[in-house]
């Protein structure tokens, strides 16, 4: 009985059939299986079939399974199952028997090149495997064997019907190859001997190919073939004849993306790019298809354009370097990477009205490393020949990188959006990238368009055209030193002349600003140049990402030069924390920004800042305080918590951060006194011990509570000192009791900043071994608690 329940029911009430793995049980539970609404059934019947795939009797049941008048389905399990065997468990088969099995797999292809086209399929897998476990000893010409029993001409099968059949399991022989379970000394061995019987398969397919009488369902069956078989590295020369014919094929539609695959697995070989003469050959091929390319494009043949783009992609991405060493064919080359060109420009916005323009960006990164890998004077002409074709990837990209007109995204779906924000992403990495062989003269060329675009009254303005000179100037200021150029100053002058009426735009502008944050701090005269922009943007919640990030920039960078605009900058701050604008990151990276900010002032001004900054949220903590705790006030105290964590964050009067600058950097004296954050911290010590009392239970706010002490112990280091005896005691009452991970933490946090100084030995000492003994004693209760538990 035991044994009955583990097996899968029979259509019906859920009976199970016996663990005996008869043909008509196997039927049984793949009726189960397929047509049995009840889903824990399914999943039996499964489990069973799987069972019954590897058991021994599969040997027999698969045979039977494979019978004229079983349907498909269950035709199909049987040839799997003969998959299985012979793959899994080919050690078992005698030797003596292989000759038998071979000759019972052709008979089933036979027959059922005429049937069903999975069970053909599965067969042909099974023939398959078991010829990589015969090659090359037992069956030395697999693949010549195969083909001439196909072509004989006393089989029942119709010609076509054999040759789809011999062209299905050519197809497969390669494929099953590559996921084969073959030890590595074996698998090197049959692909030697795969490498020599090609020999016997590619005169047949350049036969059945250009043979003006195969029907378009064969042709088709052998580029796939093709495709098949130029995946195990065969030398591309031997490919000619049949590429050439993959690219008479890309005329027929039919053919077309078949042709495409076969053509760009046979260019994309690892190997290929030692035939150089046979490389040479297909520039030709490509070059060819430029016609047929802009027909597609005229068109809006999205398929046709995308296919011949791979090809031309392919033969420059995988080969530019062993192209570009053959100088005197440098112009057909040239051809060639204008032809890409044509495919990264492309018309159309992506990824909406084009898909094409995306796969080029890689072949730009892998021409500009090839030319600048190669000896100086090689490398002088290239860049002869080169540097202008980059300064035209640059006017497509930023084209490409245009935003459509405002109707028009206004109909795009949020994934549309989403897949072009990260083309754009790769535009701008593309675009840094190639600075590094353009260099400053990009950076003139931007501007100067820029200048242009902004003084001239003869075109109409477009504020996508705006946008995107601006966004190619912010990709390469993010990641390159500008300190040095010459053009900044003009850009941040023209920055203010922007007519900004778009919210893309805007947001550009802002990152623009950001970017440059370095620049500003090297020449502070022109930070009132933009400041303004950066403060009126942080009221408008559509800006809130770039309007803040770029006001912590400016803040982190620029601090020392910062003081005259202190009170502005606090005050809009202020007013869009209190008007709610902003998310709740956004709200945490702006009291970084003012941490930033209020370092560089003189302590009395910051204590006056941190009054009226902090004093709102410390009024309404206090009455959170007091509230029963409940969902919506734990919100609003961790919020609380989560902005005095971030300014304390960065209020930093001691510059610590900036030790590693050097002696050069401007500094304020050291200030006298008690720290700022100190004096804050100790008013309100007592009111987070009061919300302590209410939520220790609560991890979230317990976090948010250590998190402002950690924070401000990380920036203040030593300074922090006056603050160490009254927080040991409040960490050690909290983790007493209920012991949580970051009162653990923040324990480790001030062992390691303190414990080496003895002033403060005495309650770092007594903190450390009252967390150990509460530690210690809490993994002591457990192992009795589990001790209890363990079975005799």
């Amino acid at each position: 009985m035991e044994r009955r329940e583990e097996q899968p029911g029979a259509a019906g009430a859920g009976a199970a059939p016996a663990l005996d793995f008869t043909v008509e049980n196997v039927e049984k539970a793949l009726h189960q299986l397929y047509y049995d609404p009840n889903i824990e059934n399914k999943n039996l019947a499964q489990k069973w079939l799987m069972q019954a795939q590897v058991s021994p009797q599969a040997w027999h049941f698969s045979w039977q399974l494979l019978q004229p008048d079983k349907v498909p389905e269950i035709q199909y399990f049987g040839a799997s199952a003969l998959h299985i065997k012979i793959s899994r468990y080919w050690s078992d088969i005698p030797t003596d028997q292989y000759e038998s099995l071979k000759a019972q797999l052709f008979t089933q292809i036979t027959r059922f090149a005429s049937g069903s086209k999975i069970v053909l399929t599965r067969l042909c897998v099974a023939l398959a495997s078991l010829a990589l476990s015969m090659m090359p000893d037992a069956w030395p010409c697999a693949v010549a064997d195969m083909v001439r029993l196909f072509q004989a001409e006393d089989s029942p099968v119709d010609g076509q019907g054999r040759c789809l059949a011999l062209l299905e399991l050519l197809t497969v022989l390669p494929e099953e190859f590559q996921t084969s379970r073959l030890p590595q000394y074996r698998k090197g061995l049959v692909r030697t001997s795969l490498a020599v019987e090609c020999g016997a398969v590619f005169p047949l397919l350049e036969q059945l190919l250009q043979q003006p009488s195969s029907p378009s369902c064969v042709r088709q069956k052998v580029l796939k073939c093709f495709s098949s078989w130029v995946q195990l590295e065969v030398p591309l020369q031997d490919c000619e004849a049949l590429i050439q014919a993959a690219f008479a094929a890309l005329q027929d539609s039919e053919l077309f993306d078949s042709s495409v695959e076969a053509i760009v697995n046979a260019i994309s070989q690892p190997d290929a790019q030692r035939y150089v003469n046979t490389l040479l050959k297909l520039i030709p091929l490509v070059l060819g298809l430029q016609e047929q390319l802009r027909q597609a494009v005229q068109n809006g043949d999205m398929e046709t354009s995308h296919g011949i783009c791979r090809i031309a992609v392919a033969l420059g991405e995988n080969h530019s370097r062993a192209l570009l060493d053959q100088v005197e064919h440098w112009q057909s080359f040239l051809a060639l990477v204008n032809m890409i060109m044509f495919c990264t420009g492309i018309p159309g916005h992506y990824p909406v009205n084009e898909t094409t323009s995306s796969l080029t960006l890689t072949f730009w990164y892998t021409l500009q490393d090839d030319i600048l890998s190669f000896e100086a004077e090689k490398q002088a002409v290239y860049q002869q020949v080169y540097r202008p074709v980059y300064f035209q990837l640059v006017d497509v990209l930023l084209h490409k990188a245009q935003f459509p007109s405002d109707e028009e995204y206004g109909f795009w779906s949020s994934d549309e959006k989403e897949q072009f924000r990260i083309y754009r992403v790769d535009i701008s990495d593309t675009l840094m990238y190639v600075y590094e062989m353009l260099g400053a003269e990009l950076l003139s060329n931007l501007y100067d368009k820029l200048g242009r675009l902004l003084t001239s009254s003869e075109e109409p303005y477009s504020w996508q055209h705006t946008e995107a000179l601006l966004y190619g100037f912010q990709s390469i200021a993010e990641t390159i030193d500008v300190n040095y150029s010459d053009v900044v100053p003009g850009l941040i002058g023209l920055i203010p002349r922007i007519s900004i009426s778009n919210v893309q735009l805007a947001d550009t502008v802002m990152f623009t600003i950001g970017a440059l944050s370095e620049w500003l701090a090297d020449h502070p005269v022109m930070i009132n140049s933009v400041l303004p922009l950066v403060l009126h943007a942080l009221g408008n919640p559509e800006l809130s990402v770039s309007s803040v990030s770029t006001l912590k920039k400016i803040c982190r960078e620029c601090k020392y030069d910062l003081p005259p605009y202190a009170a502005n900058i606090v005050a809009v701050s202020q007013d869009v924390l209190m008007k709610q604008i902003h998310k709740t990151s956004q709200c945490m990276w702006l009291m970084q920004a003012l941490g930033f900010l209020l370092s560089a002032l003189q302590v009395e001004e910051i204590l006056k800042n941190l009054h009226s900054l902090i004093s709102p949220y410390i009024q309404q903590l206090e009455k959170l305080a007091e509230e029963i705790p409940n969902p919506s006030n734990k919100l609003a105290i961790v919020h609380i918590l989560g902005l005095l964590s971030n300014l304390f964050t960065t209020l930093d009067i001691s510059h610590h951060e900036d030790d590693h600058e050097g002696p050069e950097l401007r500094k304020l004296p050291v200030p006298q006194g008690p720290n700022p954050v100190v004096v804050v911290l100790q008013q309100v010590f007592q009111l987070i011990q009061k919300v302590l009392s209410k939520w220790l239970n609560d991890a979230q706010v317990v976090e948010a509570v250590c998190a402002i002490f950690e924070k401000s112990v990380k920036t203040l280091l030593d300074d922090f000192a006056p603050m160490v005896p009254q927080l040991c005691e409040m960490l050690g009452r909290m983790y007493s009791t209920i012991p949580q991970a970051s009162a653990l933490d923040l324990t480790r946090q001030l062992v390691h900043i303190f414990a080496h100084e003895p002033a403060h030995f005495p309650p770092i000492e007594a903190l450390f071994l009252l967390v150990t003994s509460v530690t210690l004693t809490l993994f002591q209760q457990g192992s009795e608690a589990e001790a209890r538990f363990v079975p005799v």
